[in-house]
């Protein structure tokens, strides 16, 4: 993103905080895997969005109508021994230079500086229950600032979650996160490619996960949105399975959910294909149901339509089709009334994409499904699962998992599928592993 996106971001939310308050991002702390072995650093969303900095131990500070500059961002100083050790850091300068700050203190310098900023300001924005630990400190910031009162400066005297109104400004994707998101759209679409293309039985299903990673980095996509999903057989029947070492076995299908970060947004795809190159007749019967669902969702994701009415067509599909498959008995209408098909499809059919790969935002406003307007991305991903053993279900079925899922663009006049490259299709699929394996 260009610096001028987050100023633009920034000047947003000042205008909503306004004159009499003071807005408080934190970023994300570094979390431990194990001893002295730290989980790669992610920046906080939020803070991101605003800041676009990198760095751990870092707070941004919006205090609108501030002579000496209203962007404050604390952050860590130069320190070239442990630079030596953990790489470079923007420092103070950096901070200004780099990344937009009008000013820069210290990390360490906020418990003396931050109350000052409060001084006689009648809102703070700040979102409590995140980090416990930091809501004590912004708390003790707050009565440092009341214990003045004698001196004539007031307090703030009402806490505003800066939830709503960021999380609403994230929601309404602007061109240059748009142009992110295709490209993370576009990496994933290749990985995804490559794994049906190296698929054989015989393999473990993290050997896939780590051609979807190659694929990730060789596209130029430091890291993977979520954990990859790669579930063959019966583990593509569990809807968040994330182990990924069973071993493939010939007749199997196999669920990969997975979806490239490219400059902090997030992709989210989910394939499923044959592990050894076809479709059984049966596996094609599902597939083919879930395909018609998904394109009947697809197509109700235009301006004006609710965010409800793609999860409606895709029940409606998915009923029709396990009353057609003879694994659902009975009216269309009464079964989907009396929700039957949650046996098999159990989850709803899609989220907000954005930086976070289950985005923020509102799904209802007053009580109401929102409407869908230009800008929302959002992905479509029904599914079925007919994990063996379920009373009733033919055995031909058992252990067929299938979910499609594709990330969808809301425009001005309908819809984009950014993921639209990823093949899809029974022949798109068959195609492509074929092709590998005369290669």
């Amino acid at each position: 993103m260009e610096k001028k996106e987050y100023a633009r971001r920034r000047k947003r939310l000042m205008d909503i905080v306004n004159e009499g308050g003071i807005a408080i991002v934190p970023t994300a702390p570094v979390r431990i895997r194990n001893r002295d072995v730290e989980y790669p650093y992610r920046p906080d969303s939020d803070f991101y969005y605003l800041t676009g900095f990198p760095e751990p131990e870092a707070v941004a500070v919006l205090v609108p109508d501030r002579a000496q500059g209203e962007y404050i961002l604390f952050c860590r100083e130069r320190d070239p021994e442990r630079e030596l050790w953990d790489g470079p850091r923007a420092g103070l300068e950096g901070a200004c230079e780099l990344y937009g700050a009008d000013d820069a203190f210290p990390f360490g310098d906020m418990d003396d500086i931050v109350p000052g900023l409060m001084e006689n300001k009648e809102r703070v924005y700040y979102t409590m229950g995140l980090d416990p630990d930091f809501d004590k400190r912004v708390l003790s910031w707050v009565n440092q600032v009341r214990h003045r009162v004698r001196s004539g400066i007031t307090a703030p005297d009402e806490f505003v979650s800066l939830g709503h109104a960021l999380h609403e400004m994230r929601l309404y994707k602007s061109k240059q996160e748009v142009k992110a998101m295709r490209r993370a759209a576009s990496i994933s679409c290749a990985a995804h490619r490559r794994a049906m293309s190296v698929s054989s039985p015989g393999l473990r299903e993290y050997q896939l996960e780590a051609e979807l990673q190659y694929a990730f980095m060789q596209g130029g996509a430091r890291a993977p949105a979520y954990q990859s999903i790669v579930g063959a057989g019966a583990n593509g029947c569990v809807l968040h399975y994330t182990l990924n070492d069973a071993v493939m076995e010939d007749g199997d299908l196999v669920l990969i959910d997975a979806g490239a970060e490219y400059d902090g947004y997030a992709s989210d795809i989910t394939r499923t294909f044959p592990a050894g190159g076809r479709f059984s007749p049966a596996q094609r019967a599902v597939y083919e149901v879930v395909l018609e669902a998904q394109l009947a969702a697809i197509d109700k994701v235009r301006p004006g339509n609710h965010w409800n009415d793609p999860h409606e067509a895709a029940v409606r599909a998915l009923t029709r089709g396990l009353v057609e498959l003879g694994i659902l008995k009975g009216r269309v209408s009464t079964l989907i009334k009396d929700e039957a098909y949650r046996r098999y499809y159990m989850h709803r059919t899609g989220h907000w994409l954005g930086m976070d790969v289950h985005d923020v935002g509102d799904y209802k406003v007053a009580g109401e499904w929102r409407l869908l307007e230009p800008g929302m991305v959002l992905t479509v991903e029904p599914g079925l699962y007919l994990a063996a053993g379920i009373k009733g279900l033919p055995k031909r079925y058992w252990n067929i998992g299938v979910r499609i899922e594709d990330d969808v663009l809301v425009t001005a006049d309908g819809h984009e599928v950014l993921s639209a490259a990823a093949p899809k299709t029974v022949t798109d699929i068959e195609a492509v592993m074929a092709e590998a394996r005369a290669a």
